[in-house]
């Protein structure tokens, strides 16, 4: 059976725009900043072929240059089950698109003088004192653990050179300490503070020594409780006061409230013999718990920094566009132009192996180095990253250009997140 789609074309002159899609950024021609509104149109197309094919129940997409959004567009169903078509304020679970948000609150953190990048995490956050580290080449049956060589950095957090992993990625000795200690990657319900939480990942062993290797895990969610600790607030009242109000980010945060718990989308996954299906609550996929209607509920007291928050694909626009002009949006500073240079320069060169080819790491982002081992459509230096529930964005400032792609789909058959990347690229006509 096809699957009913709606379609929310190019955003041209004339056409109604969402208040979650459009504040702030203005829509334009997207001929008046180098874009072929034909080539456009076949985002549509593409995202539209992976809803027929039954491959992907829905996804909002969207692209801005010189602070014009010349395409944005909703297709298939924010629940296919109930009915209820995507649309362009529909609202998804980031996770780790989270990240870059938790790294910004830092920053600011860092501009006011709070804390150097290289000062101890354990100045902040005291039970990383005595930080001990699994010892190269320890029998997984008998772990062994040695000192750590120097303390943990705040720039360790922002880079993930810090040693701690995720115990969903990690089936050896220290995942399997996370998981007796009840370590969560942020993902399931948890009915703890973000302060607990880290007390017990501190008194885990890391899984290599602090600044020697890129490991993707739990690094952010430390710096949320590091931004908690040095601001005297919850990070979720710090992002709201310091991020999200002043970007007029409406939609963004670590819950869903009732009143817009029908814009929630539904979470999908694979189905048994093709297709997709709802996932459930929870659900597990082999290490990796998730839940993706009761993490997100009222009242919360858990506000994972590396996974949590919930956004629109106007309102995380509007976050990117902010970084794209170094810092400030419509009047509003939240970083000063050289923070935002130093966050989106590689911290991670002097390191072999860890991240995707051609790319390198900043201060919470991935940065493009060499184009042509990307194998995508792109330009050096721009900046981006992803969510493992199917979230995706770019900012490239060598084009002057923000792009975000939000589905809901856990694990997926397609790569429908490059597919959109060189579709926005190829559409570029100045």
């Amino acid at each position: 059976m096809k699957l009913r789609t709606a379609a929310l074309p190019l955003l041209l002159t004339g056409l109604l725009l969402s208040a979650a899609g459009a504040a702030g950024l203005k829509p334009g021609r997207p001929e008046s900043v180098g874009f072929s509104r034909h080539r456009l149109e076949r985002i549509t197309t593409a995202m539209r072929g992976y809803v027929d094919r039954g491959e992907l129940a829905g996804a909002v997409t969207l692209v801005a240059r010189d602070g014009r959004i010349v395409y944005e567009g909703a297709v298939g169903m924010q629940d296919r089950e109930k009915g209820v078509p995507m649309r362009s304020a529909t609202i998804f679970r980031l996770a780790s698109m989270s990240k870059p948000v938790t790294s910004v609150a830092a920053m600011i953190l860092y501009e006011e003088g709070q804390f150097l990048l290289n000062d101890p995490v354990a100045r902040f956050l005291p039970a990383f004192r005595g930080a001990r580290v699994l010892k190269p080449g320890s029998d997984p049956a008998r772990p062994e653990t040695e000192p750590a060589a120097r303390p943990i950095t705040v720039r360790d957090l922002l880079t993930h050179r810090s040693g701690l992993v995720y115990d969903v990625f990690d089936s050896g000795p220290v995942g399997d300490a996370y998981r007796r200690a009840q370590v969560t990657s942020g993902l399931p319900a948890v009915p703890e503070t973000l302060a607990e939480v880290i007390d017990r990942l501190a008194a885990q062993p890391l899984a290599a020594q602090p600044g020697r290797e890129w490991l993707y895990g739990m690094s952010t969610d430390t710096l949320g409780r590091l931004v908690e600790v040095a601001s005297g607030k919850p990070l979720d009242v710090f992002m709201r006061e310091r991020i999200f109000e002043p970007l007029r980010m409406a939609d963004t945060g670590f819950v869903v409230p009732e009143a817009k718990w029908e814009r929630f989308a539904a979470q999908y996954t694979l189905a048994e013999g093709g297709g997709i299906r709802p996932m459930r609550d929870p659900e597990r996929f082999g290490l990796i718990e998730m839940s993706p209607w009761a993490a997100y509920r009222e009242p919360r007291k858990y506000f994972p920094g590396g996974a949590g928050l919930v956004s629109t694909a106007g309102d995380y626009a509007r976050f990117c566009q902010m970084l794209l002009n170094g810092g400030e949006l419509d009047g509003k500073r939240i970083l000063s132009r050289k923070s935002v240079e130093l966050m989106t320069v590689s911290h991670t060169s002097d390191l072999a192996r860890g991240l995707a080819q051609g790319s390198a790491f900043g201060l919470g982002f991935g940065i493009v180095r060499d184009l042509g081992a990307t194998e995508i459509a792109g330009s050096p230096g721009a900046f981006s990253w992803g969510g493992i529930y199917g979230t995706r964005f770019w900012v490239d400032p060598q084009e002057r250009l923000v792009a975000v792609i939000l589905a809901q789909q856990y694990p997926s058959r397609v790569s429908y997140g490059q597919a959109f990347q060189a579709l926005t690229y190829q559409a570029l006509v100045d």
